[in-house]
């Protein structure tokens, strides 16, 4: 990465030290669904800068810009962590703390941005939203694309999700089929005269156990597809032969798919191993979303820092951005591995890394 000494030294002039905001934030609990009190810390703090308009529904907040720019960038990050032991601990240039990666240092990077970048040379819109570690249907950006979309129109997006600061360039889409297969019940010392439904998966497990993954590249990124059994149940009783077994088989697929087209390639592969009688459902899906790197936002940002750039091998909330035609990206400083871990921690390096590189595409 380009690191300019000139711009770093009036950086360091006129920021925080970004790992002791985050520690502060780490200090403020907020597990899912219990983020009241960060939302006050980071409203306050908002509401301090001038020339930002800002607008709290629930317990999420956006602030915006409005100085008429041409084009207008969006900065998203979620306040929630999972549960945990909390506080924050620095050791050197480390600082250890449940959310410190995931993602407390990127939203300590999005309120610095806030504070000192006093003239863009785009409109900003800063998103701070709950529940991102639960459920979907709870998450806060799906609430507030439903209830205040207008507040979120932007050019391009940036989610400040842990990737080392690297960019992870869009998401793999992720399904979930709940597949029952059928049996005949009957007393296991006379099982000749029942089907077993259970020994029924056997020929499954075998062939979703040898699936055949893509690795389709887009836009030099390489996705890897999968075909996982997560849960397999079945069987009422120690002499009971089972009429049904249930399998949970999740899919992730590459964005050069739509949701339509991955689900029926699952079922074109199931279908060989299912009988009159089996059912198979689809009873969750995330769609995927494409990289977005054409963006002039996007790749200015990563041409200007040489940031390193890799295909996003999961599911995060840039596919709302995408769904809606706004090209987004994952861009933050904690190392994903470490997230929802004990020993869950983040370095000042990548902190002011991230920081300098957003700087220097706002400023």
């Amino acid at each position: 990465m380009k690191f300019y000494e000139p711009t770093a030294l009036l950086l360091k002039a006129f920021m925080s030290d970004l790992l002791s905001l985050t520690a502060e934030l780490v200090d403020i609990p907020s597990v899912s669904s219990d983020e009241k009190a960060i939302a006050d810390y980071i409203e306050s703090e908002l509401r301090q800068i001038s020339g930002l308009q800002v607008e709290r529904i629930g317990d999420n907040l956006v602030a915006r810009t409005n100085l008429g720019h041409a084009q207008r960038i969006l900065l998203a990050g979620h306040t929630d962590t999972v549960p945990g032991t909390q506080g924050s601990r620095i050791d050197g240039d480390t600082l250890w703390g449940l959310g410190s990666a995931d993602m407390k240092s990127g939203i300590a990077v999005m309120l610095e941005l806030a504070r000192t970048v006093s003239d863009p040379k785009m409109d900003i819109t800063w998103v701070f939203y709950v529940c991102e570690e639960v459920a979907s249907d709870r998450n806060g950006l799906r609430h507030l694309f439903a209830e205040a979309n207008e507040l979120l129109k932007a050019d391009a997006a940036v989610l400040g999700e842990p990737t080392n600061a690297m960019i992870e360039a869009g998401c793999q889409g992720t399904m979930r089929f709940e597949v029952r297969l059928r049996g005949a019940r009957a007393h296991t010392a006379r099982p000749w005269m029942g089907v077993n439904a259970i020994h029924r998966t056997g020929p499954l497990l075998s062939a979703i156990g040898q699936y055949e993954h893509r690795e389709p590249e887009i836009n030099g990124c390489k996705y890897r597809e999968a075909l996982q059994v997560v849960n397999v149940s079945g069987g009422i009783a120690g002499n009971v032969v089972p009429d049904e077994a249930v399998l949970l088989i999740n899919h992730r697929y590459a964005p050069d798919r739509n949701g339509d087209e991955a689900e029926s390639h699952v079922k074109e592969f199931l279908a060989p191993y299912l009988k009159e009688g089996d059912l198979i459902t689809l009873v969750d899906h995330a769609p995927a979303a494409a990289p977005g790197l054409d963006h002039p936002l996007i790749s200015s940002l990563i041409e200007s820092n040489e940031l390193t750039v890799k295909a996003k091998l999961g599911w995060t909330d840039v596919a709302f951005f995408a769904e809606r035609g706004i090209p987004a990206v994952n861009f933050g400083p904690g190392d994903p591995t470490l997230a929802h871990t004990e020993n869950e921690n983040v370095n000042r390096g990548p902190i002011e890394e991230t920081f300098k590189a957003l700087s220097d595409l706002l400023s």
